[in-house]
C-alpha cells in the first residue's frame, strides 16, 4: 500500500503545481476545499429522519471569490439530484465556478443528470470528497466530467494534508452506511442502549422504564427515523412490548424486525399492529406453524431461515436493500450480534442512576472474554451531554477507505474500454443506486401521461402507477388521493400515500384496479423509455439476458426471495426490449429494401 501510494502521489500534477506554490497559498486554498467539502457532507444528511436511508449527497458552488453561489442536496432516492438543486439555485454564477461534493455522483445507474447539469451550467472545477464506494457507479461520473473538459479534483488523490484529511473523513462517515453496505455485504448496524451508571439495563424484575432522560428518548426516535429498520429480541417483546416507532408525526418510520428463535412470542403487543407501519419476525424455519399463521391474519410478514443469527438475517436484509438497521435489542441478542462481526457502531446513554442487582441484565451479554485484553476498542469515540445523561458512541469496525489502488479505474478504462465485470445471463435490479437501478419505478425520470382529457407530468413511473389506483373514482377523498400522490417529494411518499389508503380505505380504489394495473405499468414504463433515449439504449443493450426485479418481498412485481415472485416489472421490461427490438429490426429491414 506505501508503494502505490508513493506512484500515486508522485504522479500527480496537481501535487507538483503545489509544491512550487507558496506555502501559506496552498494552505489557505486548502482550508477552502476542505470548508465547502465539509458544508457538501453536512447538506447530504438534511433528509436524514425524513426519507428512507438512502445514498447521502451534497454540492455546494462557490465562486472564484469564495462565495457560496448555490446548494443543494438528494432529499431521497428518484428525486432530482444535489448538484442539478445547486445549479439551479446558482444560476448564472455557476460560469467557472467550483462545485464541490462529498461524494461522486451516482443516485441512479444510466442517469447523467448531475454531470449534465455541472457541465452545461459552465461549472470549471469539481472537488470531489470521495469516489462512489459502489463498483458500477464508481469512477463514471469523475471519468465523464473529465471528458467535457472539467478538472476534477478528488481529496486523497489529487493532493492530501491534515485539514483535507479530515473533510475527506466527514464525507466518509455521512455515508457509512452506503461504504459498509457495499464493502462487507450486510447492512451498517448500529446497536444503542441506555443503561445505568452501574452498568444495568434494567431492574432484576425486568422493569426498565425509564433508565434515560426524555432528552436522549427524543435522541433515540431521531435515530430510528435515520433507520431502515429497528431490530428486537422475542425477550423485548415480552417484557417491553415496545412500539418502536419515530414518534415524530411525520418523515420515515422504520420496519419493526423481531428475532425470535422458538416464536414464544404473546398474543397481544404493539408491533402486531401493522396500520401504521410493517413489521417483520424473522425466526428458525418450522417454528411454531399455527403462530406463523396467526402473525400472518394480523398482517405481519414472517420470514424463515435454515439458521437463525444475526448474520444471516443481516445478509438478507442486504438482499432487500435495507442500507442501515438500529439494533435495541437486550444483552443476548446484542452479544450474539458482535459476536458475529454485524454490528458497526455503538451508541450509549449511560443515566446518572444506580439500580444495582446481582441479576439485573447488562446491555451485552456472554462475548467468551476472559481477559481484558481481549476488550473490543471503540474507533473515532464521541462524548455528548444530553441532559442529565452522558451520551457514548463509537465504531466497532472502521469506516473502510476508498482510495483506489494503482492501476486505478480510471487507467485500466484507458487500456481497455470494453471491460465489463457485471455481464450476467441473469440481470437483477432494485434500488436506484445498484447496477441497472434506472430500470426501477423508483428512478428519477419524469413522464408525461394523460390524465383526464389532458395530459400531467408525474415525477416517476410510481407516483403514476399509485395515483392510478384512485383515478375515476368519484369520491373527493379519491381526488385528494391522486393530487397527494402527484405532488409527493419522492416515489417512497408516493408509494406510502397509495399503498396505505389502499390498505385502509379501499372503498376509494378503483374497481377494476387488479384487472389494469398491470397495463397501467407497463404504458407508464414505455414513456419512461421512450421519453429517455439513454435509457432506451441501456434496455436494449441487456439483450439475451433475463431481466429480475430484486425485490424479496414483493412477490408479485419482483423475483421474491428465492425466486418464488412473479417478476411481472421484469417480464414488462423484457416486453418492451423485444418491442423495440422488432421495431429496430423492421425499421432495418425497411431500409434495405429501399436499398
Amino acid at each position: 500500500m506505501a508503494a502505490a501510494l508513493s506512484f500515486r502521489l508522485s504522479s500527480s500534477p496537481l501535487i507538483c503545481r503545489a509544491t512550487l506554490s507558496n506555502g501559506d497559498n496552498v494552505r489557505n486554498h486548502h482550508a477552502t476545499d476542505a470548508s465547502f467539502i465539509r458544508r457538501a457532507a453536512d447538506l447530504s444528511e438534511m433528509s436524514a429522519g425524513l426519507t428512507s436511508p438512502h445514498p447521502n449527497f451534497g454540492c455546494v458552488i462557490a465562486t472564484s471569490s469564495g462565495k457560496v453561489a448555490g446548494e443543494g442536496y438528494l432529499y431521497a432516492q428518484g428525486t432530482k439530484p444535489a448538484e442539478a438543486i445547486a445549479v439551479e439555485a446558482a444560476g448564472e454564477f455557476c460560469r467557472g465556478s467550483t462545485a464541490y461534493l462529498n461524494m461522486e455522483p451516482g443516485d441512479c445507474h444510466g442517469d447523467h443528470t448531475a454531470v449534465s447539469a455541472l457541465v452545461q451550467a459552465g461549472v470549471g472545477r469539481v472537488v470531489v470528497g470521495i469516489r462512489h464506494p459502489l463498483q458500477h457507479l464508481r469512477g463514471s461520473a469523475i471519468r465523464e466530467l473529465r471528458s467535457h473538459g472539467v478538472e476534477v479534483n478528488v481529496l486523497g488523490e489529487s493532493f492530501q494534508s491534515k485539514v483535507l484529511d479530515e473533510a475527506r473523513k466527514s464525507c466518509l462517515l455521512v455515508n457509512a452506511p452506503l461504504i459498509h453496505r457495499a464493502c462487507s455485504r450486510v447492512p451498517f448496524s448500529l446497536l444503542k442502549y441506555a443503561m445505568t451508571l452501574d452498568g444495568k439495563i434494567a431492574a432484576s424484575s425486568g422493569h426498565a422504564a425509564w433508565i434515560s432522560s426524555k432528552l436522549s428518548r427524543t435522541r433515540v426516535f431521531e435515530l430510528r427515523g435515520r433507520s431502515d429498520a429497528v431490530i428486537v429480541g422475542g425477550n423485548t417483546v415480552r417484557q417491553d412490548d415496545p412500539r418502536l416507532t419515530a414518534r415524530h408525526g411525520q418523515g420515515h418510520t422504520p420496519t419493526r424486525i423481531v428475532m425470535s428463535q422458538s416464536l414464544d412470542l404473546p398474543e397481544k403487543a404493539n408491533l402486531w399492529d401493522v396500520s401504521e407501519v410493517s413489521t417483520i419476525v424473522a425466526t428458525q424455519r418450522g417454528a411454531r406453524k399455527s403462530y406463523q399463521k396467526f402473525l400472518a391474519s394480523k398482517g405481519v410478514e414472517v420470514v424463515e431461515f435454515d439458521m437463525l443469527n444475526p448474520r444471516e438475517v443481516m445478509e438478507y436484509f442486504h438482499q432487500r436493500g435495507y442500507l442501515s438497521i438500529l439494533w435495541e435489542c437486550g444483552g443476548t441478542l446484542a452479544a450474539s450480534a458482535i459476536s458475529s462481526g454485524v454490528i458497526h457502531k455503538v451508541v450509549a446513554f449511560i443515566a446518572p442512576k444506580i439500580i444495582g442487582g446481582s441479576k439485573a441484565p447488562s446491555p451485552v451479554g456472554e462475548l467468551g472474554m476472559v481477559e481484558m485484553t481481549q476488550a473490543l476498542n471503540l474507533i473515532d469515540v464521541c462524548y455528548e451531554q444530553v441532559g442529565p445523561d452522558m451520551l457514548v458512541s463509537g465504531f466497532l469496525q472502521p469506516v473502510p477507505d476508498l482510495l483506489p489502488v494503482i492501476p486505478s479505474e480510471d487507467a485500466t478504462f484507458e487500456i481497455d474500454p470494453s471491460v465489463n465485470p457485471f455481464e450476467s445471463s441473469i440481470i437483477f435490479f432494485y434500488k436506484t443506486w445498484d447496477l441497472y437501478g434506472s430500470f426501477s419505478n423508483f428512478s428519477p425520470h419524469p413522464i408525461r401521461m394523460p390524465y383526464g382529457d389532458d395530459y400531467r407530468t408525474w415525477s416517476s413511473v410510481e407516483h403514476y402507477y399509485q395515483a392510478n389506483k384512485f383515478v375515476g373514482v368519484e369520491i373527493p377523498l379519491a381526488h385528494d388521493c391522486v393530487e397527494k400522490i402527484r405532488i409527493a417529494k419522492s416515489p417512497e411518499e408516493a408509494a406510502s400515500i397509495g399503498r396505505s389508503k389502499q390498505r385502509q380505505q379501499p372503498e376509494l380504489v378503483r374497481s377494476d384496479w387488479e384487472d389494469v394495473k398491470i397495463e397501467v405499468m407497463y404504458m407508464a414504463l414505455k414513456c419512461k423509455f421512450s421519453t429517455y433515449p439513454h435509457l432506451k439504449t441501456l434496455l436494449l443493450s441487456t439483450a439475451g439476458s433475463v431481466l429480475v426485479e430484486a425485490s424479496p418481498h414483493d412477490l408479485f412485481w419482483g423475483g421474491g426471495r428465492e425466486g418464488e415472485g412473479l417478476n411481472y416489472l421484469g417480464r414488462q421490461l423484457m416486453q418492451l426490449r423485444s418491442e423495440y427490438m422488432s421495431e429496430s429490426s423492421v425499421s432495418a429491414e425497411s431500409t434495405s429494401l429501399a436499398l
